[in-house]
């Protein structure tokens, strides 16, 4: 495959993709095509690395309404109904809906997707569907399993058994959720089990932490001290960490910087938690999303997920990650330039980073995996939820959408409206 004149997320315009192998053989200027390749012609616009999910849920994904609805949209009411739902459950069932989730995603050029999957079920019925999904996607998505006790690996019976059991069955990464336990104290000791878990077998921690609007609410400081102690540096992740949001800003000016020294990443749910936090608020009313921007001046590798989509505690979604990128962007205020810019990031390189993924990029050796979007650069992507023209996977392309327009018919006139130019 050789692609002539992109234009790249860092600015460069006029530029030519060569693939070959599955691989980007190489990135500059009128490239030669090789013999009986023939050239597409990108036509100036945004070639960019896929979309990367770094939070997600693919065991209740595309369950909504059963048994019933989320009447009161609160969080503790979708995990009570989970709950519920989990008695239901069947491999079959689990593994259409995540199939149908997949192809919506790879239709939107998100080609990685790190879901947690719930181990407080003795059956592990979702583990067991969710590693047979994942290696009927490997072809065309990257899906990286979290071992998620949902119900707490300490109050919930025989979890960190289960827990256990799933790792051994092939899951990626060790989850937890420490603000579930039953006392504050039970909630650091999970985070040192989980750790030390960890470590002990070379592994990623991705944790539920903090998600709450509760100021005290401090897990994520022991996740960083473990983090350090452990030498698990580059390697932990805490998830949603919403009770920041609530903190005096001198505990925070403590809390960010041995965060960032400890080098553990964070995900912010922007489309979740802005719907889910605050709940008990009237006015003023907290926005229900970390400290992304002071996160990200610190240092700290911040990316967003989409969480969930159709399930116990999310109606809507559409495996957009543009779409959890615009509303990262407004509830964390985040319209300069630079910081608009970081808000793709944090749904493509950012992501990428936390997950670990290897050969993401657009360099050459980097695998021929990208999108072709129509907008001019990652900004207007944004602005537009861009039409993914191509989406590519190892060099050959797996969807692709037809552009976008609109014709006006007015009195008087008819136009062809083109929204990635200005009037």
């Amino acid at each position: 495959m050789l692609l002539r004149n992109t234009t790249l997320p860092d600015g460069r315009t006029g530029v030519d993709v060569l693939v070959a192998d599955g691989r980007i053989a190489a990135v500059g200027p009128n490239l030669p095509a090789p013999e009986g390749v023939e050239p597409i012609d990108a036509g100036g616009w945004l070639l960019a690395p896929p979309f990367v999910d770094a939070h997600f849920h693919m065991d209740s994904t595309l369950t909504y309404g059963t048994p019933r609805v989320n009447r009161s949209g609160t969080l503790l009411e979708g995990i009570a109904l989970w709950g519920e739902l989990k008695p239901l459950l069947t491999q079959e069932a689990i593994v259409e809906r995540a199939l149908a989730y997949c192809d919506w995603a790879v239709a939107r050029g998100l080609l990685a997707i790190r879901s947690h999957v719930d181990v407080c079920d003795p059956r592990l019925l979702a583990v067991e569907a969710l590693l047979h999904v994942r290696e009927r996607v490997k072809p065309y998505l990257d899906l990286q399993l979290v071992a998620f006790p949902q119900d707490g690996v300490l109050r919930s019976p025989g979890a960190l058994a289960q827990l256990q059991r799933a790792l051994e069955m092939g899951v990626d990464v060790v989850g937890g959720i420490p603000h579930f336990e039953r006392t504050s104290a039970d909630g650091a000791e999970s985070v040192r089990v989980l750790c030390e878990l960890a470590a002990e077998r070379g592994l990623r921690v991705d944790m539920h932490c903090d998600e709450s609007d509760d100021p005290m609410s401090r897990h994520v400081e022991t996740l960083a001290f473990h983090a350090q102690r452990l030498g698990l540096h580059g390697r932990v992740v805490g998830s949603h960490v919403t009770s920041m949001h609530s903190m005096d800003n001198d505990y925070v000016a403590k809390l960010i910087p041995l965060i960032a020294e400890a080098g553990v990443g964070v995900v912010a749910n922007p489309l979740i938690n802005i719907t889910l936090q605050g709940r008990r608020d009237t006015y003023p009313k907290r926005r229900g999303m970390t400290r992304v921007p002071e996160l990200m001046v610190a240092g700290v590798t911040v990316a967003f997920g989409h969480d969930c989509v159709m399930d116990p505690w999310y109606p809507l979604g559409s495996a957009d990650m543009l779409e959890v990128a615009a509303m990262g962007l407004h509830v964390a205020q985040m319209t300069g330039t630079d910081a608009m810019r970081a808000c793709y990031d944090a749904v493509t390189v950012h992501a990428a980073r936390l997950l670990g993924l290897d050969g993401y990029g657009l360099e050459p050796g980097c695998r021929a995996d990208f999108l072709l979007l129509r907008a001019r650069d990652p900004v207007e992507a944004i602005r537009l939820r861009a039409t993914r023209l191509l989406v590519v996977r190892a060099g050959e392309v797996i969807a692709r959408s037809p552009a976008a327009a609109t014709t006006l018919h007015l009195p008087g006139r008819l136009a062809t409206v083109d929204f990635t130019r200005p009037r």
